[in-house]
């Protein structure tokens, strides 16, 4: 972990994320890790998350790894509850596991919309309710949603992710109306193509990794994909003092696709 001003930037922080065992929630638990704060390391496979937080340590930072299903709103609850106690306080959530269901209206079935809703809008819900629990009564906090560029536009035969990501856009903006006077802020990360295996059904529904890759070269102005890193630093940005007159944002970086 490297020292410094970067490092100080969250010193004594508590952070807790879920989705934290590859990918962007991987990066963002790595950087929040690296400006100071103590890192609840969570992910539906425990070896992952186990993994991350042992990186963690490794490089000098701070951190615990668990497994956790976000989508059984006790564990979840239960999980953050248990990490505020431990450390006596709890400053940051990144709410960031999800799922990513392709399909049309006549493709995608009740089912695959409950299961999308249940992970990419209630499991954030019940997250940010809960963390809610112990930094309204500190005056401060900052919560951070996973949404998706998805969110601010509309992807084709893809209605049940750009539902769900168009919804916790909503929720969060609501979640900043209400608790901002009591000094928590409330963002959604709204991220474009990153080279993970998340972009799974995205990748089906253009046809295969070809296809992929040319709309990425071709409809982003940018014309690549973004490293997780570079998600991550603006993960560490809404959980800092840097962003302290931001809530209710949606903050899209996505190389200008949904431009």
């Amino acid at each position: 972990m490297r020292a410094g001003a970067e490092r100080d930037m969250l010193q004594g922080r508590v952070a807790f994320v879920t989705g934290a065992g590859a990918g962007i929630g991987r990066a963002g638990a790595l950087a929040l890790a690296r400006a100071g704060a103590f890192v609840i390391v969570s992910d539906l496979d425990p070896d992952r998350a186990i993994r991350v937080a042992d990186e963690i340590t490794e490089l000098g930072g701070r951190a615990k790894g668990l497994g956790l299903d976000a989508s059984d709103d006790l564990a979840l609850i239960a999980a953050i509850d248990a990490a505020a106690v431990r450390h006596g306080r709890l400053d940051i959530l990144h709410s960031h596991a999800g799922i990513q269901i392709p399909g049309a209206l006549e493709q995608v079935t009740a089912d695959d919309m409950d299961l999308s809703w249940r992970l990419n809008v209630r499991a954030h819900f019940v997250a940010a309710r809960a963390a809610m629990a112990h930094m309204r009564p500190r005056g401060r906090g900052s919560i951070i949603i996973t949404a998706s560029n998805s969110g601010v536009q509309y992807d084709r035969e893809m209605i049940a992710y750009a539902t769900t990501k168009h919804a916790v856009i909503a929720m969060a903006r609501q979640i900043a109306a209400d608790y901002g006077r009591f000094g928590v802020r409330c963002n959604a990360l709204c991220p474009g193509f990153v080279d993970t295996s998340f972009n799974a059904g995205f990748e089906r529904q253009m046809g295969g990794r070809t296809a992929l890759e040319g709309y990425v070269a071709g409809q982003i102005p940018m014309g690549r994909w973004a490293l997780a890193e570079e998600i991550a630093d603006s993960i560490v940005y809404l959980a800092s003092d840097r962003s302290s007159f931001m809530t209710g944002h949606a903050l899209v970086i996505d190389g200008g696709e949904s431009l």
